[in-house]
């Protein structure tokens, strides 16, 4: 599932180009939304709520749309050709320069823009909200504070305490803060510490496609130990481990250093052996 920042980047990108402007096509190609036709219609804006995504119209509606595991967002000039098959796009949203379309989009709906937080309010703060402030982080700590017997990692991963962390800054915070995934809460040292790192990696990435937590953009350098396993760590040399964290389809797996990271581990996952 896409990070925050790739959200927050994707609203910022389809702000630019739809705003202010009227649809001259305006197709949603879901079976709930297959008769709605949004042609003629003002785009206001375009925003991000956490890992949410609502295109906002002068008729008082709102798109909301979310990119689960394989959903996305691309920008064309007319007549271009699309990036991703025909048959996967979900939403056509067409102003004279430019057409946005969604792909893979399997949650979508047309809402009256006053009751988006309708679909939102239940999440903690946005990681990436352009008005965060004391308030915010206060509210994040309340939340995370009230998961004291809880996982750091899944913790981090839950958008009703913060919204914005996905797998990949999960695993390179814990790191970063010397601290298993598996750490509870409560034996966290610094909880608001983990709120502002969690916040500055995002902000770090949130205007760029690419994603670093370690400061360089080199594909084989941009992360500490996500997506790492078996190799070794770049602090230490020791062997990054790999486990999986959390039950059912919330798990996913989870990567640390047994040198550089203190707390409880499961035992990791074995290397998959070669056959001769």
């Amino acid at each position: 599932m896409p990070e925050g920042d790739t959200v927050y980047l994707a609203g910022k990108r389809l702000h630019a180009a739809l705003a202010g402007q009227t649809l001259v096509r305006g197709e949603i190609r879901h079976p709930r939304l297959a008769a709605v036709d949004l042609s003629g219609v003002g785009v206001t804006g375009v925003a991000s709520v956490g890992k949410h995504l609502f295109t906002r119209f002068d008729d008082g509606t709102s798109l909301h749309s979310h990119f689960r595991m394989d959903g996305s967002w691309h920008l064309y000039r007319p007549g271009m050709r699309w990036r991703r098959p025909e048959y996967e796009a979900r939403a056509v949203l067409e102003v004279p320069e430019r057409v946005a379309v969604g792909f893979a989009l399997h949650d979508l709906e047309l809402l009256p823009t006053a009751e988006e937080d309708r679909l939102v309010g239940h999440l903690g703060p946005d990681l990436l909200d352009p008005a965060w402030g004391p308030a915010h982080e206060a509210e994040a700590l309340r939340r995370m504070r009230a998961r004291g017997d809880h996982e750091l990692g899944l913790v981090l991963l839950e958008q009703r305490v913060m919204a914005g962390v996905g797998n990949l800054y999960k695993t390179e915070v814990c790191f970063l803060l010397g601290l298993t995934p598996w750490t509870l809460v409560r034996d966290t040292p610094d909880l608001p510490g983990v709120i502002a790192l969690s916040r500055k990696l995002l902000l770090s990435n949130a205007d760029r496609p690419e994603q670093t937590t370690t400061g360089s953009l080199h594909p084989n350098e941009a992360h500490w130990v996500f997506e790492r396993g078996n190799r070794p760590c770049r602090r230490c040399r020791t062997r990054i481990q790999i486990a999986e964290q959390g039950a059912g389809v919330y798990a996913r797996p989870a990567y640390w250093c047994p040198r550089c990271q203190q707390g409880p581990a499961p035992a990791p996952t074995r290397p998959r052996t070669r056959r001769r």
